[in-house]
């Protein structure tokens, strides 16, 4: 049976470049049922799950990294949110009409935002502009100037599963240059049938046979909303008393739908009133 939904990191023990390998499916499934697209954008929206299940286990933290392109085209917005405990959820905002194009192509002119929610500090926020081959290319931009660590990313998605592959130089070493060509030469050897077929230890062992890789345990990755009646709470009461009454009046109770997962959140008049009561 395939390897599905977890995350694996591995190191080059001798080397300085360490990596990481992620195949989602039902998650990626558990996601994407939320979200009325077209198929030309499921691949994208496969591979930000996956990039930003990637990205969150580059960091030490207790909390979240959101990966968010925004753009003037058809596709106005995609955004992946995973946790620090590997729960994924993500969204599109994207015409009906899409036909299929390059990422850049359905985008059109915009830039690319990765955030970080820790529980313990500040927001930390970069912005890149959507330059590069694919998202893949955005992200690797974004490590050149953000980090000047080497990075590449292989980002794959079809209808059923996406997967991901993430390098980057450790800092530097002596010989590491000359290390970190040579495994990226054979990294880019891959093709997007090995990546979508083969389980990690293979496909490392199919890439770096010759290399001595260290290779973790899985960590499972799953679908999971971070919506709350209390967060919802939150966001009524900062439109503040005016605009809830309004609200409230139109339709004599509230509904709030949560774009990630389509629960529905239902405020009634004693509810609008606590949260009244709370704001004054």
């Amino acid at each position: 049976m395939k390897e599905q939904d977890c995350l694996r990191r591995f190191l080059f023990e001798e080397l300085g470049v360490r990596g990481e390998w992620v195949r989602l499916q039902d998650s990626f499934q558990a996601a994407k049922q939320y979200q009325a697209m077209p198929e030309a954008v499921v691949s994208s929206f496969g591979q930000a799950l996956a990039a930003v299940t990637l990205l969150s286990a580059t960091i030490k933290f207790k909390g979240s990294m959101i990966l968010q392109a925004q753009g003037e085209g058809a596709l106005r917005a995609l955004v992946a949110q995973a946790t620090d405990e590997r729960g994924i959820r993500g969204l599109v905002r994207c015409d009906d009409d899409l036909k299929a194009s390059s990422f850049q192509q359905m985008m059109g002119k915009g830039r690319l935002v990765l955030t970080v929610e820790s529980d313990i500090s500040e927001p930390y926020q970069g912005v890149v502009s959507l330059t590069g081959e694919g998202l893949a290319g955005v992200l690797e931009n974004y490590f050149q100037q953000s980090e000047q660590l080497a990075t590449r990313l292989w980002l794959f998605a079809n209808e059923s599963q996406a997967v991901g592959l993430f390098l980057q130089e450790l800092p530097v070493q002596e010989g590491y240059k000359a290390d970190w060509e040579r495994i990226e030469m054979l990294a880019s050897t891959v093709t997007e049938e090995e990546m979508l077929d083969l389980d990690c230890e293979a496909m490392l062992y199919r890439l770096f046979n010759e290399e001595k890789v260290r290779v973790y345990e899985p960590e499972a990755v799953t679908f999971k909303c971070q919506c709350s009646r209390e967060k919802i709470t939150g966001t009524l009461k900062s439109l503040g008393r005016e605009d809830l009454d309004e609200a409230f009046n139109e339709q004599g109770i509230i509904e709030v739908g949560c774009e990630f997962c389509g629960h529905q959140y239902h405020f009634n008049k004693s509810d609008v009133a606590a949260i009244l009561s709370e704001d004054s």
